[in-house]
């Protein structure tokens, strides 16, 4: 049997001046980390509409949201904070129906970064839309430049489908997002927390399996640790489980 196919979402980039294309594009690291548990994926336009997202996922055996822009604080009825990126409306717009149909097709969901902050907000919750001026403590949860490096701890539920997933309960992540959970969506519940409370991990709470951690595991698998890696490979299970029926 073929390798599982799943869907992997992209943002965009406009062209910056003449000569310059606008480009479709994600993190190598994804498609590595991915590859890397036998998957397959397939690099998703910011640009589908719910007909074309359904159609995707009904090809896919699962479905993973990448990191990147903030999500547009409309989406939850905010006010636009002077902290908060520049919305880009197509993403979110492909994003959300991809979640909406993952869900009804029973498609398993990996959520990274904004993508748990996006399925957050497609399932009914709200966003902090700057942890740093609304927020703020003593954990850096922005630390670009440290991409590959864990900075801090997170603290998993015991019992959760992390739990079970990364065989400890107390772990060292990376961390590069300037925003966070406020509201939990009611089908969601929260599985880890950094020790300043910021919710680090979130997973459905009904059959539908789908999961979601705001650290980038993908930049960290040439690490010696196994949670990052072993996040990827439930994914992967999850995945297989769903086409074999």
């Amino acid at each position: 049997m073929p390798p599982p196919l799943v869907a992997l979402t992209a943002s965009s980039k406009a062209a910056a001046g003449p000569g310059k294309y606008s480009r479709v594009r994600v993190n190598e690291a994804y498609v590595r980390a991915l590859q890397s548990v036998g998957l397959v994926p397939l690099v998703i336009p910011p640009s589908l509409s719910p007909d074309e997202a359904s159609a995707v996922v009904a090809r896919v055996s699962g479905v993973v949201l990448s990191g990147g822009e903030d999500v547009d604080p409309a989406r939850y009825g905010a006010a636009r904070h002077p902290a908060t990126q520049k919305p880009k409306v197509a993403r979110d717009a492909t994003e959300l129906a991809l979640v909406e149909a993952a869900r009804a097709a029973q498609r398993p969901m990996l959520g990274i970064c904004r993508g748990l902050q996006l399925l957050n907000v497609a399932l009914g919750g709200t966003l902090v839309q700057d942890l740093g001026m609304l927020r703020p403590s003593e954990i850096g949860h922005s630390l670009e430049t440290s991409r590959a490096h864990r900075v801090h701890g997170v603290t998993i539920l015991s019992g959760s489908r992390l739990a079970a997933a990364a065989g400890d309960l107390v772990i060292e992540v990376n961390s590069f997002h300037h925003q966070g959970v406020d509201q939990l969506a009611p089908s969601l519940r929260a599985t880890a927390y950094a020790p300043d409370g910021v919710v680090e991990a979130v997973e459905t709470t009904d059959d539908w399996w789908a999961l979601a951690v705001q650290w980038h595991p993908e930049e960290l698998l040439q690490d010696a640790k196994p949670w990052d890696r072993a996040i990827f490979q439930a994914f992967a299970q999850a995945c297989e489980q769903r086409r074999r029926g």
